[in-house]
């Protein structure tokens, strides 16, 4: 973001607070609660694919900072937490 202003503190504040503000409201009436180790293990594979289906990678575990790794025997480059 680039942006000028006589008040920058004050506009940023007021930024931040409208942006807080829309955002609880779409979770309001959106909430995608993660319900069991099912849905999560759905949800992780669907965050490994992103860089295969935007081409970056042929196979998820070849993205650098991919926790695809760490889920398939292969040490990654980023401590995961995998107990939720």
């Amino acid at each position: 973001m680039v942006l000028s202003s006589d008040d920058l503190h004050k506009c940023m504040q007021s930024f931040k607070q409208y942006t807080a503000k829309q955002l609880l409201e779409l979770l309001k009436k959106e909430p995608k609660l993660i319900q069991g180790e099912a849905m999560m293990q759905v949800k992780i594979d669907y965050i490994h694919q992103n860089p295969v289906k935007r081409g970056y990678v042929d196979e998820a575990i070849h993205w650098r900072y991919s926790s695809a790794r760490d889920y398939s025997g292969i040490s990654g480059l980023i401590e995961i937490e995998r107990v939720w």
